[in-house]
C-alpha cells in the first residue's frame, strides 16, 4: 500500500517542521505550507497527488484552517481532512465530511496514527 501524500499547513515554522520531519520518517511523502494562500497553490499543483490535509485551525491570512477545509471539501473531495487546534475542540460533525479532529500537543505517533487509520478507512481495510 502506497502511503498518502500529506500536505502540512501549520503558520508556526517549528511544528510544521516537526510535524514535516515526523510524518517523513514515518514514510509520508509530504508537501507544506504556511497558510490557506499557499496551501491552496499547492493543491492547485499537486491535487491529484494530496490525499490528506493536515491543518491548524488558527493562521494568518484571508481564511483560517475551517475556512480552507470548506474549501478543499468543495473542490477536492477526494482530499482527508485532518484538523488541529491548540484553542478550539470540534467535533467530527464540525469538520467538513466528518474529517478528524487531533488537538494540540499530539504526539508524532498519534498523528501517524491519525492518518494511518483514515487512509484504512477510505480504503475499507
Amino acid at each position: 500500500m502506497t502511503p498518502p501524500v500529506v500536505l502540512v499547513v501549520e503558520d508556526e515554522p517549528l511544528v510544521r517542521m516537526t510535524a514535516v520531519d515526523e510524518l517523513d520518517e514515518a514514510g509520508f511523502p509530504v508537501l507544506e505550507a504556511k497558510n490557506a494562500d499557499e496551501a491552496l497553490a499547492v493543491l492547485e499543483a499537486h491535487s491529484d497527488e494530496v490525499q490528506v490535509l493536515f491543518t491548524d485551525v488558527d493562521m494568518p491570512g484571508s481564511m483560517n484552517g475551517m475556512a480552507l477545509a470548506e474549501q478543499v471539501y468543495r473542490r477536492w473531495p477526494h482530499v482527508l481532512l485532518l484538523i488541529s487546534s491548540g484553542h478550539a475542540r470540534l467535533r467530527p460533525d464540525e469538520i467538513p465530511d466528518h474529517g478528524h479532529f487531533l488537538p494540540k500537543p499530539y504526539r508524532a505517533a498519534t498523528l501517524v496514527r491519525h492518518i494511518t487509520e483514515m487512509m484504512q478507512i477510505l480504503r475499507g481495510s
